[in-house]
């Protein structure tokens, strides 16, 4: 049983679903509605339970928790499956009412509450190997890759360039993706990224064509640069962009890989993208929150005036994916030898 709770498991999972079917296993998806979650499943092709929605607010998150634990033993008592999957923290708590083995991934180090749900009640929790925090050695198994690469590695994705014409852009056109972020995910109380996101914009556009990717509601100023194209040719356009930046660290992490200069606006920060900067020189952090947006907005802007960057980034991509693992490879692997 594979759970899914964000639009980025759908990613991850995927490829790793279709592989196991393939090999002969059953498997069956439980879902809860967080944006375009469901949409993405229902994009390709997969059938699924769902077992709950994301509330805002921490009272009612509680409330979902308990609601989401009681759909989910129902199911699992009919279905009986052998192995849970991610689902955190969920999936983890139901499977040791049933006394089933769970695997956890985990790549987001201040996703405190959800680890502490679920840490407990998981058997094997998966991290790649930049993840800057400590876990009992007991549980953690690292892999040199990042969650990413499951379906983004080039054994799995191959870049289609009509999506361009899908947004009015011809194939020399220069363009940039922006993501606003809600800042509603538990993990995101007190984290903060654009201060000015109208400046920001108005800054970018004066070098290049900008579209805005956003979770939530644009201000009006905004709206004639919100992208309309279906959430599963994303990572298409991000192929193609000449720079990412915002407050997605996915996101960020997606750009990287597929060849796209990439910076990341956010107070917080993550292991794998401080590794892209550090090791590859493939994204830019910018976490002070007092001039985050300046200085990220000067490095595009140097970014987007030089002529060869997206050559460069193609070369240090290159460099990554001949590094790092197969990471669908992995996880199909590691599921299928875990002793029952």
């Amino acid at each position: 049983m594979v759970g899914v709770g964000h639009p980025k498991h759908v990613h991850i999972w995927k490829n790793v679903i279709k592989n196991l079917i393939k090999d002969g296993h059953e498997v069956k998806i439980v879902a809860r509605e967080k944006d375009i979650t469901l949409n993405l499943l229902d994009a390709y092709g997969f059938d699924y339970e769902v077992v709950g929605k994301n509330y805002k607010g921490m009272i009612k998150k509680i409330y979902g928790i308990f609601e989401t634990d009681f759909k989910l033993y129902k199911i699992v008592k009919k279905f009986n499956p052998d192995l849970l999957l991610y689902g955190t923290p969920y999936l983890a708590q139901v499977s040791k009412l049933f006394n089933k083995p769970h695997i956890m991934l985990l790549d987001t180090e201040h996703a405190n509450l959800a680890y502490w749900l679920s840490y407990p009640f998981t058997d094997v929790v998966l991290t790649p190997a930049c993840f800057n925090k400590h876990i009992d050695t007991k549980k953690q198994v690292t892999f040199d890759g990042y969650f990413e690469l499951a379906y983004l590695h080039p054994n799995y994705f191959k870049p289609d360039p009509d999506v361009l014409k899908e947004i009015g852009l011809c194939n020399n056109d220069k363009f940039i993706i922006m993501r606003f972020s809600a800042w509603n995910a538990h993990h995101d109380i007190k984290d903060r990224g654009f201060s000015d996101k109208i400046k920001a914009v108005k800054s970018l556009e004066k070098f290049t064509n900008v579209f805005i990717s956003s979770e939530g509601e644009l201000p009006d100023e905004l709206k004639k640069y919100r992208l309309t194209l279906p959430p599963k040719k994303i990572h298409h356009l991000l192929y193609y962009a000449d720079l990412f930046i915002g407050e997605s660290a996915p996101m960020c992490t997606e750009s990287a890989i597929l060849g796209t200069p990439a910076i990341f606006v956010s107070t917080s920060r993550r292991g794998y993208t401080d590794e892209l900067e550090s090791k590859y020189d493939m994204v830019y952090n910018f976490h002070n929150s007092y001039d985050a947006q300046e200085n990220a907005i000067d490095k595009a802007i140097e970014i987007l005036q030089d002529n060869d960057a997206k050559d460069k980034w193609i070369k240090k991509k290159e460099i990554l994916i001949n590094e790092k693992i197969d990471v669908t490879k992995f996880l199909v692997t590691f599921i299928e030898n875990y002793k029952l």
